[in-house]
């Protein structure tokens, strides 16, 4: 009888594990099909920099790289903390951020939230981003 439990439980951990690497598979197609997707070749995008509330600098660049991070990098427009997570940026057009009051850049796209860090954030020609600087989590 302790035998048929034991072979019960193999077979739910095999159906359970087997379930389980279906469903990663799954999530990487997914994650490979409808990910943003890059432009290669040259590209302009405009950049305005926000201090309380108002636009301090608008910025229009012409580049061939394909992910917002580089593309303010190759600007010298930004400075940052490499993280687990990516570029953490904490100086945006030489302002720096203080965490211990709360203080933070928020990037948009056409004035939406971007989901996405400047490491994975696609740019296309044409693109339209805003940086602010943000009090508060």
């Amino acid at each position: 009888m302790n035998k048929i439990k034991t072979q019960r439980n193999n077979k739910r951990i095999i159906g359970l594990s087997v379930l389980l690497i279906a469903l990663i598979a799954l999530m990487a197609i997914f994650y490979i099909n409808f990910k943003p997707k890059t432009t290669i070749g040259a590209k302009e995008l405009t950049i305005q920099v926000f201090l309380e509330n108002e636009v301090v600098n608008e910025y229009v660049y012409n580049t061939d790289q394909e992910f917002l991070r580089g593309a303010l990098e190759e600007a010298k427009l930004i400075k940052g903390i490499e993280t687990d997570f990516g570029l953490m940026v904490t100086e945006v057009d030489d302002v720096k951020v203080d965490d211990s009051k709360q203080e933070w850049w928020c990037f948009t796209k056409d004035k939406e939230m971007l989901m996405t860090g400047v490491d994975s954030t696609p740019i296309n020609d044409g693109d339209h981003f805003e940086i602010t600087f943000t009090v508060g989590y």
